[in-house]
């Protein structure tokens, strides 16, 4: 009796539950997070509760850390995953997003405390400054509290709080002034006279501005360029010349003047020379090289008799 009892509960009662396996899962393939932990969620490709399990805590912002796989997957399985590892890593790594206020924002930052300071500009070398990165969800600029600036050196140093809520920290580096100076806007080839159109301006620093640097576009206009010159860079005085209007080898009209008496003779230029400028010439009815001052073309004026 008591075994049909038994058979009949066999038949008759529902089997007992089974335990569910560990649902499959694999790792995302990019393994970045934002907020300031990891979650099995940043990791694998799941939703639901699982997927908010802290795992460890991000690395700071723009920063990489690396994960144990062996630990990442006893956390998984606790809540139910499972992963297997296929590719066998050794770290998982890990990045946490940024916003990134580059080193050009810094310089920039220092120039404006300094032109607000002495009215002047300048050019900033930052000593080893990097880019900051601020946590995705941070706001505001970096704010300058403290200021020290050594005008003899240029040397500087300063205190700022990169975001709101972020700690203070320090940069220090040079701060090296600047003139604005005539350029050319465009290359220029050698005997091309320049115009207004070519000019442009330009911020260079002080200490790298040669002493024969064209400081006034007057100074430019109207006239020819000796070599072919570069657009963006200071040019010097000798770059340039009046145009040549007696070129080396023509033969002109030599005129000498004695009170009383002006004397025309021909005469052969041994350079070239542009308008007003003195330039050496061979006589050739007297073979003798004298200097005379160029008047226009094909004529120039004696200032100095030549050898006799």
């Amino acid at each position: 009796m008591k075994t049909l009892l038994f058979a009949l509960a066999l038949v008759l009662l529902p089997p007992p539950q089974l335990a569910f396996a560990d649902e499959p899962v694999m790792l995302r393939d990019t393994l970045r997070v934002s907020d300031a932990v990891i979650t099995l969620g940043d990791l694998f490709n799941i939703d639901g509760e699982a997927a908010g399990v802290v795992v460890a805590r991000a690395p700071q912002p723009g920063r990489r850390t690396s994960l144990d796989p062996d630990y990442v997957r006893g956390q998984a399985r606790e809540h139910g995953l499972s992963w297997a590892n296929p590719n066998r890593l050794r770290r998982i790594s890990v990045e946490r997003a940024s916003r990134v206020i580059d080193t050009d924002i810094l310089a920039e930052m220092i120039a404006g405390e300094l032109f607000a300071r002495d009215g002047n500009e300048y050019d900033i070398a930052l000593s080893g400054a990097q880019a900051i990165h601020a946590p995705l969800d941070s706001s505001g600029l970096p704010e300058i509290v403290a200021f020290d600036h050594a005008a003899s050196s240029g040397v500087f140093q300063a205190e700022l709080i990169p975001y709101d809520g972020a700690a203070p920290m320090r940069i220090n580096g040079r701060a090296f002034a600047t003139i604005e100076v005539p350029v050319l806007a465009r290359a220029i080839p050698a005997g091309h006279v320049i115009e207004n159109a070519d000019i442009d301006w330009q911020a260079v620093r002080a200490d790298r501005l040669r002493q024969d640097a064209v400081m006034h576009p007057e100074q430019m206009i109207g006239q020819e360029a000796r070599r072919a010159l570069r657009p963006g860079e200071a040019i010097r005085a000798y770059d340039l010349q009046a145009p040549v209007i007696i070129a080396r080898g023509d033969i002109v009209s030599l005129v000498f003047t004695v009170p009383g008496l002006s004397l025309t003779a021909r005469a052969r230029a041994l350079e070239d020379a542009g308008a007003d400028e003195i330039a050496r010439f061979v006589n050739l009815q007297s073979n003798r090289t004298v200097d005379a001052m160029v008047e226009g073309p094909g004529r120039a004026r004696v200032v100095t008799a030549g050898p006799s």
